[in-house]
């Protein structure tokens, strides 16, 4: 799920799960996106450090 964009990642979602890499499993609704930007989830999951652009997540979702 995480692109990396030079030293900055950015998340793409992949519906169709046909992407290759590690991904991160969010539930189709804003506040789950919301709850893991708040708990940093997405750093863990995808095993980098830093963080990471959600906007196309984001963007997916609404």
């Amino acid at each position: 799920m995480a692109e990396d964009g030079g030293a900055h990642r950015v998340a793409v979602p992949d519906p169709h799960r046909g992407q290759p890499g590690r991904g991160a499993w969010l539930h189709p609704d804003p506040e789950c996106l919301r709850l893991a930007e708040r708990r940093r989830a997405f750093p863990r999951a995808l095993r980098v450090r830093g963080s990471i652009d959600l906007s196309a997540v984001r963007a997916h979702l609404e």
